[in-house]
Protein backbone atom coordinates (compact mmCIF):
# COMPACT_ATOMS: atom_id res chain seq x y z
CA UNK A 1 0.00 0.00 0.00
CA UNK A 2 1.48 3.32 -1.02
CA UNK A 3 2.21 5.51 2.01
CA UNK A 4 2.01 2.64 4.54
CA UNK A 5 4.52 0.19 6.11
CA UNK A 6 5.25 -3.33 4.85
CA UNK A 7 2.68 -6.11 4.87
CA UNK A 8 4.30 -8.06 7.74
CA UNK A 9 4.51 -5.02 10.00
CA UNK A 10 0.96 -4.05 9.07
CA UNK A 11 -0.40 -7.51 9.95
CA UNK A 12 1.40 -7.38 13.31
CA UNK A 13 -0.15 -4.00 14.06
CA UNK A 14 -3.61 -5.24 13.07
CA UNK A 15 -3.08 -8.36 15.21
CA UNK A 16 -2.28 -6.23 18.27
CA UNK A 17 -5.37 -4.12 17.64
CA UNK A 18 -7.49 -7.28 17.30
CA UNK A 19 -6.26 -8.56 20.68
CA UNK A 20 -6.99 -5.20 22.27
CA UNK A 21 -10.53 -5.09 20.88
CA UNK A 22 -11.32 -8.75 21.68
CA UNK A 23 -12.18 -7.97 25.30
CA UNK A 24 -13.83 -11.35 26.07
CA UNK A 25 -10.96 -13.27 24.38
CA UNK A 26 -13.26 -15.51 22.31
CA UNK A 27 -11.23 -15.03 19.11
CA UNK A 28 -13.85 -12.75 17.53
CA UNK A 29 -14.58 -9.01 17.46
CA UNK A 30 -18.30 -8.23 17.45
CA UNK A 31 -20.23 -4.95 17.13
CA UNK A 32 -20.24 -4.36 20.88
CA UNK A 33 -16.48 -4.79 21.18
CA UNK A 34 -15.81 -2.64 18.13
CA UNK A 35 -18.07 0.05 19.55
CA UNK A 36 -16.24 -0.03 22.89
CA UNK A 37 -12.88 0.09 21.16
CA UNK A 38 -13.92 3.01 18.99
CA UNK A 39 -15.08 4.96 22.04
CA UNK A 40 -11.84 4.16 23.88
CA UNK A 41 -9.40 4.74 21.02
CA UNK A 42 -10.98 7.35 18.79
CA UNK A 43 -13.83 9.00 20.65
CA UNK A 44 -16.43 10.63 18.45
CA UNK A 45 -19.53 8.63 17.64
CA UNK A 46 -18.99 4.93 18.33
CA UNK A 47 -22.46 3.76 17.30
CA UNK A 48 -22.19 5.00 13.76
CA UNK A 49 -18.74 3.64 13.01
CA UNK A 50 -19.27 0.33 14.77
CA UNK A 51 -22.58 -0.51 13.16
CA UNK A 52 -21.26 0.25 9.71
CA UNK A 53 -17.91 -1.42 10.42
CA UNK A 54 -19.20 -4.96 11.11
CA UNK A 55 -20.96 -5.42 7.79
CA UNK A 56 -22.10 -8.46 5.81
CA UNK A 57 -19.21 -7.83 3.44
CA UNK A 58 -16.65 -8.05 6.25
CA UNK A 59 -18.30 -10.92 8.12
CA UNK A 60 -17.66 -13.76 5.67
CA UNK A 61 -19.34 -16.50 7.72
CA UNK A 62 -22.28 -14.25 8.80
CA UNK A 63 -21.90 -15.07 12.50
CA UNK A 64 -22.14 -11.44 13.67
CA UNK A 65 -18.42 -11.07 14.42
CA UNK A 66 -15.00 -11.01 12.77
CA UNK A 67 -12.23 -13.51 13.38
CA UNK A 68 -8.60 -12.43 12.94
CA UNK A 69 -8.43 -13.06 9.18
CA UNK A 70 -11.79 -11.33 8.56
CA UNK A 71 -10.67 -8.47 10.76
CA UNK A 72 -7.40 -8.10 8.78
CA UNK A 73 -9.30 -8.07 5.47
CA UNK A 74 -11.71 -5.50 6.90
CA UNK A 75 -8.86 -3.21 8.06
CA UNK A 76 -7.01 -3.65 4.77
CA UNK A 77 -10.04 -2.36 2.91
CA UNK A 78 -10.49 0.44 5.48
CA UNK A 79 -6.88 1.61 5.06
CA UNK A 80 -7.22 1.67 1.28
CA UNK A 81 -10.28 3.89 1.51
CA UNK A 82 -8.68 6.13 4.12
CA UNK A 83 -5.56 6.50 1.98
CA UNK A 84 -7.66 7.65 -0.99
CA UNK A 85 -9.46 10.13 1.25
CA UNK A 86 -6.14 11.31 2.71
CA UNK A 87 -4.75 11.99 -0.78
CA UNK A 88 -7.92 13.87 -1.79
CA UNK A 89 -7.40 16.23 1.17
CA UNK A 90 -3.63 16.47 0.68
CA UNK A 91 -4.01 18.93 -2.20
CA UNK A 92 -0.31 19.65 -2.79
CA UNK A 93 0.56 15.94 -2.41
CA UNK A 94 3.38 16.59 0.07
CA UNK A 95 2.27 13.77 2.37
CA UNK A 96 0.81 16.11 5.01
CA UNK A 97 -2.53 17.87 5.54
CA UNK A 98 -2.21 21.39 6.91
CA UNK A 99 -4.68 24.02 8.10
CA UNK A 100 -5.09 25.66 4.69
CA UNK A 101 -5.86 22.32 3.05
CA UNK A 102 -8.54 21.61 5.68
CA UNK A 103 -10.13 24.99 4.93
CA UNK A 104 -9.88 24.43 1.16
CA UNK A 105 -11.53 21.02 1.40
CA UNK A 106 -14.45 22.37 3.38
CA UNK A 107 -14.72 25.39 1.09
CA UNK A 108 -15.01 23.04 -1.88
CA UNK A 109 -18.20 21.75 -0.23
CA UNK A 110 -19.50 25.29 0.14
CA UNK A 111 -18.70 25.35 3.86
CA UNK A 112 -16.63 28.18 5.31
CA UNK A 113 -14.76 27.42 8.54
CA UNK A 114 -12.53 29.85 10.40
CA UNK A 115 -8.77 29.46 10.86
CA UNK A 116 -9.37 28.69 14.54
CA UNK A 117 -11.87 25.94 13.70
CA UNK A 118 -9.47 24.39 11.18
CA UNK A 119 -6.68 24.48 13.78
CA UNK A 120 -8.89 22.70 16.32
CA UNK A 121 -9.66 19.99 13.79
CA UNK A 122 -5.94 19.61 13.07
CA UNK A 123 -5.03 19.55 16.80
CA UNK A 124 -7.47 16.69 17.37
CA UNK A 125 -5.26 14.45 15.17
CA UNK A 126 -1.78 16.02 15.33
CA UNK A 127 0.09 13.86 17.86
CA UNK A 128 3.66 14.98 17.13
CA UNK A 129 3.04 18.74 17.34
CA UNK A 130 4.07 19.51 13.73
CA UNK A 131 0.80 21.40 13.00
CA UNK A 132 0.20 18.97 10.12
CA UNK A 133 -1.44 15.56 9.80
CA UNK A 134 0.62 12.82 8.21
CA UNK A 135 -0.72 9.51 6.88
CA UNK A 136 -0.07 7.55 10.09
CA UNK A 137 -1.88 10.12 12.26
CA UNK A 138 -4.82 10.20 9.85
CA UNK A 139 -4.98 6.40 9.63
CA UNK A 140 -4.78 5.80 13.37
CA UNK A 141 -7.40 8.45 14.11
CA UNK A 142 -10.01 7.22 11.63
CA UNK A 143 -9.20 3.51 11.24
CA UNK A 144 -12.31 2.30 13.07
CA UNK A 145 -14.56 5.05 11.73
CA UNK A 146 -16.51 4.24 8.60
CA UNK A 147 -15.58 7.36 6.61
CA UNK A 148 -16.17 7.19 2.87
CA UNK A 149 -15.77 10.81 1.72
CA UNK A 150 -15.13 14.37 2.85
CA UNK A 151 -18.82 14.78 3.75
CA UNK A 152 -18.37 11.97 6.29
CA UNK A 153 -15.41 13.80 7.83
CA UNK A 154 -17.63 16.85 8.24
CA UNK A 155 -20.31 14.62 9.79
CA UNK A 156 -17.75 13.30 12.28
CA UNK A 157 -16.70 16.79 13.38
CA UNK A 158 -20.16 18.30 13.37
CA UNK A 159 -22.01 18.38 16.69
CA UNK A 160 -25.40 19.80 17.67
CA UNK A 161 -27.88 19.55 20.49
CA UNK A 162 -31.54 20.43 21.01
CA UNK A 163 -32.53 22.89 23.71
CA UNK A 164 -36.17 23.73 24.33
CA UNK A 165 -37.04 26.31 26.96
CA UNK A 166 -40.54 26.99 25.69
CA UNK A 167 -39.56 30.01 23.62
CA UNK A 168 -39.36 30.56 19.88
CA UNK A 169 -35.95 29.11 19.01
CA UNK A 170 -35.69 30.30 15.44
CA UNK A 171 -32.62 28.51 14.07
CA UNK A 172 -33.61 24.89 13.36
CA UNK A 173 -31.21 21.98 13.55
CA UNK A 174 -29.41 21.04 10.32
CA UNK A 175 -29.44 17.50 8.97
CA UNK A 176 -27.00 15.85 6.58
CA UNK A 177 -28.13 14.23 3.35
CA UNK A 178 -27.44 10.82 4.89
CA UNK A 179 -29.75 11.60 7.81
CA UNK A 180 -32.49 12.69 5.40
CA UNK A 181 -32.15 9.58 3.25
CA UNK A 182 -32.13 7.17 6.20
CA UNK A 183 -35.04 8.88 7.97
CA UNK A 184 -32.83 9.85 10.91
CA UNK A 185 -34.02 13.46 10.65
CA UNK A 186 -37.62 12.70 11.62
CA UNK A 187 -36.45 10.61 14.58
CA UNK A 188 -34.43 13.58 15.80
CA UNK A 189 -37.46 15.84 15.36
CA UNK A 190 -39.61 13.37 17.32
CA UNK A 191 -36.99 13.18 20.06
CA UNK A 192 -36.81 16.98 20.17
CA UNK A 193 -40.60 17.32 20.26
CA UNK A 194 -40.88 14.82 23.11
CA UNK A 195 -38.11 16.60 25.02
CA UNK A 196 -39.91 19.90 24.51
CA UNK A 197 -43.23 18.44 25.66
CA UNK A 198 -41.79 17.05 28.91
CA UNK A 199 -39.70 20.18 29.50
CA UNK A 200 -42.62 22.56 28.99
CA UNK A 201 -44.91 20.46 31.16
CA UNK A 202 -42.32 20.41 33.94
CA UNK A 203 -41.91 24.19 33.88
CA UNK A 204 -45.54 25.06 33.01
CA UNK A 205 -46.28 26.73 36.40
CA UNK A 206 -43.42 29.18 35.85
CA UNK A 207 -44.56 29.79 32.27
CA UNK A 208 -48.12 30.52 33.40
CA UNK A 209 -46.79 32.79 36.16
CA UNK A 210 -44.77 34.70 33.55
CA UNK A 211 -47.86 35.28 31.37
CA UNK A 212 -49.96 36.16 34.45
CA UNK A 213 -47.43 38.80 35.52
CA UNK A 214 -47.00 40.14 31.97
CA UNK A 215 -50.71 40.90 31.80
CA UNK A 216 -51.74 41.68 35.39
CA UNK A 217 -48.65 43.02 37.19
CA UNK A 218 -48.37 46.80 37.53
CA UNK A 219 -46.96 49.54 39.74
CA UNK A 220 -50.17 49.72 41.75
CA UNK A 221 -50.71 46.05 42.63
CA UNK A 222 -46.98 45.22 43.01
CA UNK A 223 -47.68 41.63 41.98
CA UNK A 224 -44.59 39.49 42.61
CA UNK A 225 -43.69 35.82 42.12
CA UNK A 226 -45.12 34.58 45.41
CA UNK A 227 -48.23 36.73 45.14
CA UNK A 228 -48.86 35.57 41.59
CA UNK A 229 -48.61 31.90 42.56
CA UNK A 230 -50.95 32.44 45.53
CA UNK A 231 -53.50 34.25 43.35
CA UNK A 232 -53.56 31.46 40.76
CA UNK A 233 -53.83 28.69 43.36
CA UNK A 234 -56.59 30.52 45.29
CA UNK A 235 -58.59 31.03 42.09
CA UNK A 236 -58.31 27.53 40.62
CA UNK A 237 -56.29 25.24 42.84
CA UNK A 238 -52.91 23.65 42.17
CA UNK A 239 -54.10 22.18 38.84
CA UNK A 240 -54.67 25.69 37.53
CA UNK A 241 -50.89 26.16 37.40
CA UNK A 242 -50.89 24.00 34.24
CA UNK A 243 -53.59 25.95 32.37
CA UNK A 244 -52.63 26.47 28.74
CA UNK A 245 -49.96 23.77 28.84
CA UNK A 246 -51.94 21.37 26.66
CA UNK A 247 -51.93 23.61 23.60
CA UNK A 248 -48.38 24.74 24.39
CA UNK A 249 -47.30 21.10 24.01
CA UNK A 250 -49.66 20.51 21.08
CA UNK A 251 -48.09 23.23 18.95
CA UNK A 252 -44.52 21.87 19.27
CA UNK A 253 -44.88 19.23 16.52
CA UNK A 254 -46.42 21.40 13.76
CA UNK A 255 -44.15 24.33 14.57
CA UNK A 256 -41.00 22.15 14.44
CA UNK A 257 -42.09 20.46 11.20
CA UNK A 258 -43.00 23.72 9.46
CA UNK A 259 -39.81 25.40 10.65
CA UNK A 260 -37.69 22.48 9.42
CA UNK A 261 -39.35 22.35 5.98
CA UNK A 262 -39.22 26.14 5.55
CA UNK A 263 -35.58 26.20 6.66
CA UNK A 264 -34.63 23.59 4.06
CA UNK A 265 -36.34 25.52 1.24
CA UNK A 266 -34.89 28.88 2.30
CA UNK A 267 -31.45 27.31 2.68
CA UNK A 268 -31.58 26.05 -0.91
CA UNK A 269 -32.65 29.48 -2.15
CA UNK A 270 -29.76 31.16 -0.31
CA UNK A 271 -26.97 28.65 -0.90
CA UNK A 272 -28.00 26.06 -3.49
CA UNK A 273 -27.80 22.44 -2.36
CA UNK A 274 -25.06 22.86 0.23
CA UNK A 275 -25.57 21.27 3.63
CA UNK A 276 -24.28 23.98 5.96
CA UNK A 277 -24.55 27.78 5.94
CA UNK A 278 -22.34 30.51 7.34
CA UNK A 279 -23.46 32.04 10.63
CA UNK A 280 -24.97 35.10 8.92
CA UNK A 281 -26.82 32.94 6.41
CA UNK A 282 -28.10 30.66 9.15
CA UNK A 283 -29.43 33.74 10.92
CA UNK A 284 -31.33 34.91 7.83
CA UNK A 285 -32.64 31.43 6.97
CA UNK A 286 -33.53 30.68 10.59
CA UNK A 287 -35.34 33.98 11.07
CA UNK A 288 -37.37 33.50 7.90
CA UNK A 289 -38.16 29.90 8.81
CA UNK A 290 -39.23 30.99 12.30
CA UNK A 291 -41.43 33.74 10.85
CA UNK A 292 -43.03 31.25 8.45
CA UNK A 293 -43.79 28.77 11.23
CA UNK A 294 -45.12 31.50 13.52
CA UNK A 295 -47.41 32.86 10.78
CA UNK A 296 -49.03 29.46 10.30
CA UNK A 297 -49.36 28.40 13.94
CA UNK A 298 -49.95 31.87 15.44
CA UNK A 299 -53.67 31.27 16.19
CA UNK A 300 -52.50 28.53 18.55
CA UNK A 301 -50.33 31.12 20.33
CA UNK A 302 -53.39 33.32 20.91
CA UNK A 303 -55.38 30.35 22.18
CA UNK A 304 -52.54 29.40 24.50
CA UNK A 305 -52.50 32.88 26.05
CA UNK A 306 -56.30 32.97 26.48
CA UNK A 307 -56.37 29.47 28.01
CA UNK A 308 -53.44 30.32 30.29
CA UNK A 309 -55.24 33.38 31.65
CA UNK A 310 -58.76 31.90 31.79
CA UNK A 311 -60.79 31.87 34.98
CA UNK A 312 -62.22 28.62 36.36
CA UNK A 313 -65.15 27.56 34.18
CA UNK A 314 -64.63 30.32 31.60
CA UNK A 315 -64.07 27.87 28.72
CA UNK A 316 -65.04 24.22 28.37
CA UNK A 317 -61.88 23.49 26.42
CA UNK A 318 -59.76 24.39 23.41
CA UNK A 319 -62.52 24.25 20.80
CA UNK A 320 -64.94 26.21 22.99
CA UNK A 321 -62.30 28.91 23.49
CA UNK A 322 -61.63 29.11 19.75
CA UNK A 323 -65.34 29.29 18.92
CA UNK A 324 -66.04 32.06 21.46
CA UNK A 325 -63.12 34.17 20.18
CA UNK A 326 -64.31 33.73 16.60
CA UNK A 327 -67.92 34.52 17.50
CA UNK A 328 -67.25 37.60 19.64
CA UNK A 329 -64.13 39.12 18.11
CA UNK A 330 -63.93 37.79 14.55
CA UNK A 331 -61.12 35.91 12.76
CA UNK A 332 -58.71 38.87 13.08
CA UNK A 333 -58.51 38.19 16.83
CA UNK A 334 -56.41 35.10 16.13
CA UNK A 335 -53.61 37.37 14.87
CA UNK A 336 -53.58 39.97 17.64
CA UNK A 337 -49.99 40.67 18.64
CA UNK A 338 -48.63 39.11 15.44
CA UNK A 339 -46.47 42.13 14.49
CA UNK A 340 -44.45 42.37 17.75
CA UNK A 341 -44.15 38.57 17.71
CA UNK A 342 -42.53 38.53 14.25
CA UNK A 343 -40.38 41.56 15.03
CA UNK A 344 -39.15 39.80 18.16
CA UNK A 345 -37.79 36.91 16.11
CA UNK A 346 -34.99 39.02 14.61
CA UNK A 347 -33.26 40.17 17.84
CA UNK A 348 -33.87 36.80 19.48
CA UNK A 349 -32.43 34.77 16.60
CA UNK A 350 -29.56 37.14 15.90
CA UNK A 351 -28.37 37.51 19.48
CA UNK A 352 -29.00 33.85 20.38
CA UNK A 353 -26.97 32.58 17.42
CA UNK A 354 -24.20 35.22 17.64
CA UNK A 355 -23.66 34.76 21.39
CA UNK A 356 -23.73 30.95 21.04
CA UNK A 357 -21.10 30.91 18.28
CA UNK A 358 -18.94 33.52 20.06
CA UNK A 359 -18.95 31.69 23.41
CA UNK A 360 -18.29 28.30 21.82
CA UNK A 361 -15.39 29.56 19.70
CA UNK A 362 -13.90 31.55 22.61
CA UNK A 363 -13.96 28.45 24.81
CA UNK A 364 -12.31 26.36 22.09
CA UNK A 365 -9.56 28.94 21.62
CA UNK A 366 -8.75 29.31 25.32
CA UNK A 367 -9.39 25.90 26.86
CA UNK A 368 -9.50 23.21 24.19
CA UNK A 369 -6.02 22.38 22.89
CA UNK A 370 -6.51 18.91 21.46
CA UNK A 371 -10.12 18.68 20.29
CA UNK A 372 -12.48 20.43 17.88
CA UNK A 373 -15.45 19.31 19.99
CA UNK A 374 -16.14 21.47 23.08
CA UNK A 375 -18.22 18.76 24.76
CA UNK A 376 -21.88 18.60 25.68
CA UNK A 377 -21.63 20.52 28.98
CA UNK A 378 -19.97 23.47 27.26
CA UNK A 379 -22.57 23.41 24.48
CA UNK A 380 -25.38 23.35 27.05
CA UNK A 381 -23.85 26.28 28.93
CA UNK A 382 -23.37 28.26 25.70
CA UNK A 383 -26.94 27.50 24.63
CA UNK A 384 -28.39 28.53 27.99
CA UNK A 385 -26.47 31.84 28.10
CA UNK A 386 -27.15 32.70 24.46
CA UNK A 387 -30.86 31.95 24.76
CA UNK A 388 -31.07 34.08 27.91
CA UNK A 389 -29.38 37.01 26.12
CA UNK A 390 -31.81 36.60 23.22
CA UNK A 391 -34.77 36.68 25.61
CA UNK A 392 -33.55 39.87 27.31
CA UNK A 393 -33.35 41.63 23.93
CA UNK A 394 -36.75 40.45 22.67
CA UNK A 395 -38.68 40.38 25.96
CA UNK A 396 -40.39 43.81 25.63
CA UNK A 397 -41.84 42.74 22.28
CA UNK A 398 -42.93 39.41 23.80
CA UNK A 399 -44.69 41.27 26.62
CA UNK A 400 -46.48 43.58 24.18
CA UNK A 401 -47.52 40.54 22.11
CA UNK A 402 -48.96 38.78 25.15
CA UNK A 403 -50.90 41.87 26.27
CA UNK A 404 -52.32 42.37 22.77
CA UNK A 405 -53.40 38.73 22.68
CA UNK A 406 -55.09 39.07 26.07
CA UNK A 407 -56.48 42.61 26.13
CA UNK A 408 -59.83 41.76 24.49
CA UNK A 409 -60.56 39.23 27.26
CA UNK A 410 -59.87 41.68 30.10
CA UNK A 411 -62.80 43.88 31.11
CA UNK A 412 -62.07 47.59 30.83
CA UNK A 413 -58.70 47.05 29.15
CA UNK A 414 -57.93 49.53 26.34
CA UNK A 415 -57.71 48.00 22.84
CA UNK A 416 -54.38 49.46 21.78
CA UNK A 417 -52.03 48.91 18.85
CA UNK A 418 -48.42 47.80 19.31
CA UNK A 419 -47.03 51.36 19.43
CA UNK A 420 -49.96 52.55 21.53
CA UNK A 421 -49.40 49.77 24.04
CA UNK A 422 -45.66 50.48 24.19
CA UNK A 423 -46.33 54.18 24.88
CA UNK A 424 -48.97 53.29 27.49
CA UNK A 425 -46.62 50.92 29.37
CA UNK A 426 -43.71 53.39 29.29
CA UNK A 427 -45.87 56.28 30.49
CA UNK A 428 -47.57 54.31 33.28
CA UNK A 429 -44.78 51.99 34.45
CA UNK A 430 -41.53 53.11 32.86
CA UNK A 431 -38.94 50.84 31.28
CA UNK A 432 -39.31 48.32 34.10
CA UNK A 433 -42.87 47.74 32.93
CA UNK A 434 -41.55 46.19 29.73
CA UNK A 435 -39.90 43.43 31.76
CA UNK A 436 -42.83 42.31 33.91
CA UNK A 437 -42.63 38.54 34.43
CA UNK A 438 -39.03 38.17 33.34
CA UNK A 439 -37.98 36.74 36.74
CA UNK A 440 -40.06 33.51 36.45
CA UNK A 441 -38.96 33.36 32.82
CA UNK A 442 -35.30 33.23 33.94
CA UNK A 443 -36.14 30.80 36.73
CA UNK A 444 -37.37 28.21 34.26
CA UNK A 445 -34.32 28.31 31.92
CA UNK A 446 -31.99 25.94 33.82
CA UNK A 447 -34.65 23.30 34.72
CA UNK A 448 -36.11 23.52 31.21
CA UNK A 449 -32.71 22.99 29.56
CA UNK A 450 -31.83 20.16 31.95
CA UNK A 451 -35.13 18.32 31.48
CA UNK A 452 -35.03 18.87 27.73
CA UNK A 453 -31.50 17.48 27.40
CA UNK A 454 -32.09 14.40 29.57
CA UNK A 455 -35.32 13.48 27.77
CA UNK A 456 -33.79 14.21 24.35
CA UNK A 457 -30.82 11.92 24.95
CA UNK A 458 -33.04 9.10 26.25
CA UNK A 459 -35.48 9.48 23.35
CA UNK A 460 -32.58 9.34 20.88
CA UNK A 461 -31.44 6.04 22.40
CA UNK A 462 -34.97 4.64 22.34
CA UNK A 463 -35.44 5.63 18.68
CA UNK A 464 -31.96 4.51 17.64
CA UNK A 465 -30.77 8.02 16.78
CA UNK A 466 -26.97 8.25 16.57
CA UNK A 467 -25.32 11.34 18.06
CA UNK A 468 -23.39 13.66 15.79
Amino acid sequence: MRGGPGDAERRQRWGRLFEELDSNKDGRVDVHELRQGLARLGGGNPDRGAQQGISPEGDADSDGGLDLEEFILYLQEREQRLLLLFHSLDRNQDGHIDVSEIQQSFRALGISISLEQAEKILHSMDRDGTMTIDWQEWRDHFLLHSLENVEDVLYFWKHSTVLDIGECLTVPDEFSEQEKLTGMWWKQLVAGAMAGAVSRTGTAPLDRLKVFMQVHASKTNRLNILGGLQSMIQEGGVRSLWRGNGINVLKIAPESAIKFMAYEQIKRAIWGQQETLHVQERFVAGSLAGATAQTIIYPMEVLKTRLTLRRTGQYKGLLDCAWRILEREGPQAFYRGYLPNVLGIVPYAGIDLAVYETLKNRWLQQYSHDSADPGILVLLACGTISSTCGQIASYPLALVRTRMQAQASIEGAPQLSMLGLLRHILSQEGVRGLYRGIAPNFMKVIPAVSISYVVYENMKQALGVTSR
